[in-house]
């Protein structure tokens, strides 16, 4: 059977685009499709996300029929969920004003956002595109720990981390980093914190196509105690 998948707010950036049309096996429920989902997306987008079948809140064993509408939705504005990090990989452009928007809160006194764009050339090289590829599994296991560490360490309230994979054009943003806390030291010194040590540490690699030819960007040393020395299988 066919039906037919809304997804609101930031979902809308996580899975691409506001309207997926899936199908499904006769019989199947609302947990039959957000296994499908998550066999082809982090499952971790959809944790805390309520569900609707035409319009109305529907449960986990809710049997869909041909032509069901399914809402997959966000915790809506205000609510408490705010607080958990929101971490993502995507292929899709992002967002950053609506992003930046819902990770404020009352009780902020600050959001510091770190916003990094594609410019047009590198050391003088006129550069064309950038193309960026991810360990995926690995990479948000440690974009998660990332944000985890910065609250720990830092004091604070929230962390917002959606790096962007694929083809990027000049002026596209490549990563997105939001932090809000209830005063600005704090979110100043985390949001420094996570983007540096991002580039250092989180499986993401970008190639760059330049008007005169293409290369693979020279990272950033791993920290002396992740990256192999001469001896340890280097040779």
């Amino acid at each position: 059977m066919r039906i037919q998948v809304l997804l609101f707010g930031i979902l809308k950036d996580w899975l691409g685009g506001s309207i997926q049309t899936m199908e499904l096996p006769d019989g199947a429920t609302v947990a039959t499709l957000l296994e499908t989902l998550s066999d082809t997306k982090t499952g971790r987008m959809l944790r805390g996300i309520a569900i609707s079948v035409n319009a109305e809140y529907a449960t986990a064993d809710h049997v869909l029929h041909e032509g069901d509408e399914v809402g997959l939705l966000p915790p809506v504005s205000g609510g408490s969920g705010a607080d958990e990090p929101v971490i993502a990989l995507t292929r899709e452009r992002i967002d950053a004003e609506q992003l930046v928007a819902a990770a404020k809160c009352g009780q902020d006194g600050a959001v510091v956002v770190f916003d990094g764009i594609v410019r047009n050339n590198t050391r003088g090289r006129p550069t064309l595109y950038l193309d960026y590829e991810a360990y995926d599994e690995m990479a948000l296991k440690q974009m998660h720990g990332l944000a985890q560490h910065a609250r720990e360490q830092f004091g604070i309230r929230h962390v917002t981390l959606v790096h962007r994979l694929g083809r990027l054009e000049i002026g596209e943003t490549s990563v997105l980093i939001v932090v809000a806390s209830a005063h600005r030291g704090q979110a100043f010194d985390a949001c420094r914190w996570i983007i540096d040590t991002l580039k250092k540490t989180v499986p993401i690699w970008k190639k760059e196509t330049f008007a005169d030819g293409v290369v693979w960007a020279d990272g950033e040393p791993f920290p002396p105690e992740l990256a192999l020395e001469e001896g340890e299988g280097t040779r």
